[in-house]
């Protein structure tokens, strides 16, 4: 307890800067790997938009690895989080090994479900929509499949770290990694010619990277008390540590429900557009809008860090019964949030075509940058309301309100997210997949006023007491 006890005691805002900005910087950059593969890829004249699209197809498949990875660690480190500020530190322990051996299972099985599924997986994502799109997608899906197991270690134990107190570490850690892989792209793709294997296997290679540090680390600890008998399972902490973690998990497996709604879609209306219905333009359509969630994705990996480095604070405070600071917390957090998501939307809504000029527009036709401005405009026009949303997501889930924030990340994602890209299609076409996040964003702001404002609330009422 005495090792996080300047939680309960140094300034909200000097504890955001320290846990936040490290949280963010680990963030992008873990975001970098999927979002620098793809800039490479695009610009590389034998790749282009096919290789985008396939990029697009696979996306959704890592971030079903990263929903599971974040499921442990972030259940994980609220777990740590109230434990060491109600002075438990055994637990703390515990809940750290038992994280360890149930990232180390999960991410074997999951290699081995989509080595032996790999292409019918590839199908359902939308990786059918031409022949140089599923071959492109095979070929990458293929060697990021196989690092697996070193991505969900890294990505799991970064929260674990930041639990422990040392954020500087947790960020060092996935920038290793992801500079790493900067540099390996160009040389594997222009210089080997390796196509998407040499993006993948550029990827694997700055994880583990990663996950190395994440492991020396553990033998290193600072707040945690790890032993070998930690690894040992205990059910009641595993089950614990997952149902705090288990809005992190939904939120993210949710948004793979989205995308495989989305790109069905595009594929589908898609094939209607008297455009995109030509088998060399078949493929843009995918493309654009893996782009724009790329952009989406910088956003969010702000936001989501910036309320995710928060959980610590959070975690102790209210172990620590300081309902007074958990409530200034969330009220600079809100504020900070907004701002990142006006930015955001002036930046879109204004630059589209600097935007859409980074990932290769110079090498197609003026059909892909036609569609990708309007998808930029159309697809994010209510980012601010998503940054708000996810913010109270996360902190509902710091409190320790699992079942509030897993439902508000279920409406979000699978009510609105998948629904819509259903249903709005059918009256406006391949347009309809575009309006489908911003309706989504509007309507769940409107539940997510309703939670803040009873979070408040019940806040200021513990206060009082």
């Amino acid at each position: 307890m005495e090792q996080n006890s300047f939680l309960a005691q140094e300034k909200i805002g000097k504890l955001m800067g320290k846990y936040a900005i490290p949280c963010i910087i680990s963030l992008l950059v873990g975001a970098l790997y999927n979002i620098v593969d793809q800039i490479f890829i695009a610009n590389a004249d034998y790749l282009g938009s096919y290789g985008n699209a396939a990029n697009t197809v696979v996306f959704p498949l890592t971030v079903i690895a990263l929903a599971i990875a974040v499921m442990i660690g972030d259940g994980c480190c609220a777990f740590v989080s109230i434990a060491l500020g109600s002075g438990k530190s055994k637990d703390a322990g515990k809940s750290t090994g038992n994280a360890i051996v149930m990232t180390l299972v999960s991410s074997l099985v999951l290699t081995a479900l989509y080595l032996i599924f790999l292409d019918p997986i590839i199908a359902m994502f939308g990786g059918t929509v031409n022949e140089e799109t599923f071959r492109c997608s095979r070929e990458y899906f293929f060697w990021i499949a196989l690092g697996i197991p070193f991505y969900m270690f890294g990505q799991a134990m970064n929260p674990v770290i930041r639990s422990d107190g040392d954020p500087k570490f947790a960020m060092i850690s996935t920038l290793a990694g992801a500079v790493l892989n900067i540099i390996l792209d160009p040389i594997f793709i222009f210089v080997f010619k390796w196509g998407m294997m040499g993006a993948a296997v550029a990827t694997v290679i700055g994880q583990i990277v990663t996950a190395v540090l994440a492991v020396w680390y553990l033998l290193h600890t600072k707040s945690i008390k790890l032993t070998k008998a930690d690894l040992l399972p205990d059910w009641a902490v595993s089950g614990k540590t997952l149902s705090l973690g288990l809005c992190s998990f939904l939120s993210q497996i949710s948004l793979v429900a989205a995308m495989a709604a989305i790109n069905n879609m595009i594929h589908k209306y898609g094939a209607m557009d008297s455009i995109f219905g030509q088998a060399q333009y078949a493929q843009i359509p995918m493309a654009v809008v893996g782009i724009v969630m790329k952009f989406f994705q910088i956003v969010i990996s702000i936001v989501v860090g910036m309320a995710a480095g928060c959980i610590p604070i959070v975690g102790y405070n209210m172990g620590a019964k300081r309902p007074d600071r958990v409530k200034a917390l969330f009220t600079r957090l809100l504020i900070c949030e907004a701002l990142v998501g006006v930015v955001a939307f002036l930046i879109v809504e204004f630059f589209p075509q600097q935007l859409i000029a980074i990932f290769g527009a110079a090498n197609e036709s003026r059909y892909y940058t036609d569609f990708a401005i309007k998808a930029f405009r159309i697809y994010l026009c209510m980012v601010i309301f998503a940054c708000v949303n996810k913010a109270a997501f996360i902190f509902l889930q710091a409190m320790g309100k699992a079942v509030a924030s897993t439902m508000l990340s279920m409406v979000r994602e699978i009510v609105f997210g998948v629904g819509f890209a259903l249903v709005l299609p059918l009256s406006f076409g391949l347009d309809g997949v575009l309006y489908s996040m911003p309706v989504s964003d509007v309507l769940t702001a409107g539940i997510s006023a309703i939670l803040i404002a009873a979070t408040y609330k019940q806040l200021s009422t513990k206060q009082s007491l």
